[in-house]
């Protein structure tokens, strides 16, 4: 499997260091369970844990997952590791504080299927935080799909989160420097919704 060849490797491929917006806005996030969608090695979700939130990473990807357990403890922090495809994972329903995407990218009838599970598993003013690459990253070459299908636009987040109220929702080109696999600049979306009552 492509993504167990990926993170096949001593090297943590994304670092070790958690996602730049993810670390500047982690606090838009109520306190509580958060979900951390396609997690790979864990940097993220074990962030989220020194911060005292009780995180949850699901990758598809068992060998992500075991870095993932070692980072954490490493770090001395507990995380949950759940290996499962997006595809078929269930999310559960008013279950999360938070749910995270970073880099998440999917086919568009898995993603739009995801985001109807991911409106339905957050709790009542439950938060969805996001980062990805829109189309636009096609010409940088720094990171992301090779396909502008699996990319993300703002119209795209509004259109597929329709019960979400987003208060922040920006299109930007910035410096990602996330380990060997994301270095450069990239054209991203960033996104904060909450779940309306």
């Amino acid at each position: 499997m492509m993504w167990d060849q990926e993170y096949a490797t001593e090297q943590y491929v994304y670092g070790k260091l958690p996602n730049d917006f993810l670390k500047e806005r982690y606090q838009a996030i109520p306190m509580g369970r958060v979900l951390l969608l396609a997690e790979g090695e864990g940097r993220n979700a074990v962030f989220l844990a020194k911060q005292g939130y009780a995180a949850t990473a699901v990758d598809i990807s068992s060998v992500g997952l075991e870095k993932a357990k070692k980072l954490a403890e490493q770090s001395a922090v507990d995380i949950e590791l759940i290996c499962e495809d997006l595809a078929t994972f269930e999310l559960g329903e008013s279950q999360w504080d938070g749910i995270v995407s970073i880099y998440c990218h999917l086919p568009p009838a898995l993603r739009q299927d995801l985001y109807k599970r991911i409106e339905r598993a957050l709790k009542p003013n439950g938060v969805f935080l996001l980062e990805g690459y829109r189309p636009a990253q096609l010409a940088y070459k720094t990171g992301g799909p090779p396909v502008a299908e699996m990319m993300i636009a703002k119209e795209t987040l509004v259109k597929e989160l329709p019960n979400l109220t987003f208060s922040h929702l920006e299109e930007l080109e910035r410096e990602v420097v996330e380990g060997i696999n994301h270095h450069g600049v990239g054209a991203v979306v960033q996104a904060i919704g909450t779940l309306r009552q």
